[in-house]
C-alpha cells in the first residue's frame, strides 16, 4: 500500500496527548505515522525530491466521545481526500457510567463503510490499555475487550487495515503511561506509531532516543492532581476539550529530516 497523504480522526489518543513537546504542544504516534509514510514515499520517488508533498492533518480533539468524533470530523476528514484516514474512538465512552457497546461498535461499522465508500483506505486502531493502573481498572477492562470483540467481529473483509493495540500486552507496562495513566506517554506513542507502521507493511523509523523515565507522584498527589478533576468534569457534563480546535486541520506537508 502507498500513500501521499494521511488524515487523523479520533480523541486524545489521536492527538497526541501525553507526548508534550517543551514549547507545550503535542505530538503522538499520528504525527510518527506520518513522518514514517513521508519517508517511504520519499523513497519510492523517482524524482530524488525532499517528500515534501506528503500532506498530513490530524483533526482529533482531547476528550470526545464517538459520536461528536464522527458527527465533527469524519466529513472534513473525507473532504480533505486523503489516501488514508485513520480512526479511533469510544474509549470515552466506555468510560461513562452507561455505555452500549454494541451500539459503538455498529457506529463504527458505519464510519469505516462511510469512509471506504469514498475511495479512502481506513486504518482503524484501539487504544492501548491503561487498566492495570487505574481506578475501575477491571470494570472498564471488561468494557474495552467487549468493544474490541465487538469491533474485530464487523471488520469488512477489505479496504481496512485494523491494528490491536488493546491487546498489545507489552503496552500495558506502566512505562509507556504518562503520569495520569490514563494517556500514553511519549514512549507509548512511538510503540503505537511502530505496531501502525508495521501494520501498513512500512519500515519503523529510528524514532531517536526516549525521554527519561518520569517522576510520578504519590497515591494522593495523583488523585488530587488528576482523578478528582477528571470525576468533576464528568459531573459537570465538561470536557478537557471545550473550546480546543484540531490541531492540523488541513493537509500539511511533511518533510522528514
Amino acid at each position: 500500500m502507498h500513500f501521499r497523504s494521511y488524515a487523523a480522526i479520533g480523541d486524545s489518543f489521536t492527538e497526541g496527548v501525553g507526548d508534550e513537546l517543551a514549547d507545550g504542544s503535542v505530538r503522538g504516534w499520528a504525527d510518527f505515522v506520518a513522518i514514517g509514510l513521508a519517508l517511504a514515499a520519499r523513497e519510492r520517488d523517482d524524482s530524488g525530491n525532499d517528500g515534501a508533498e506528503f500532506g498530513y492533518a490530524n483533526l482529533a480533539i482531547r476528550g470526545r466521545l464517538l459520536g461528536p468524533i464522527l458527527d465533527e470530523q469524519l466529513r472534513p476528514a473525507i473532504e480533505l481526500k486523503p489516501d488514508l484516514i485513520s480512526f479511533n474512538g469510544g474509549g470515552n465512552d466506555i468510560m461513562r457510567p452507561k455505555v452500549t457497546i454494541e451500539e459503538i461498535a455498529d457506529r463504527t461499522r458505519e464510519a469505516v463503510d462511510e469512509i471506504l465508500e469514498a475511495g479512502i483506505h481506513v486504518l482503524l486502531l484501539s487504544g492501548g490499555n491503561p487498566t492495570r493502573h487505574i481506578p475501575l481498572g477491571d470494570r472498564i477492562r471488561e468494557r474495552g475487550d467487549a468493544l474490541a470483540l465487538a469491533v474485530r467481529e464487523r471488520l469488512p473483509e477489505s479496504g481496512v487495515t485494523f491494528v490491536d493495540n488493546w491487546s498489545d500486552v507489552e503496552l500495558e507496562d506502566l512505562r509507556y503511561w504518562s503520569v495520569d495513566k490514563l494517556h500514553l506517554g511519549a514512549a507509548g506513542h512511538r510503540r503505537v506509531a511502530s505496531n501502525v507502521l508495521k501494520a501498513l507493511g512500512v519500515a519503523v523509523p529510528d524514532w531517536g532516543a526516549e525521554a527519561d523515565e518520569l517522576q510520578r507522584p504519590g497515591t494522593l498527589a495523583y488523585w488530587r492532581s488528576f482523578v478528582l478533576p477528571w470525576i468533576g468534569r464528568r459531573l459537570t457534563g465538561r470536557s478537557s476539550g471545550d473550546g480546543r480546535e484540531p490541531k492540523r486541520p488541513t493537509l500539511a506537508p511533511v518533510i522528514p529530516s
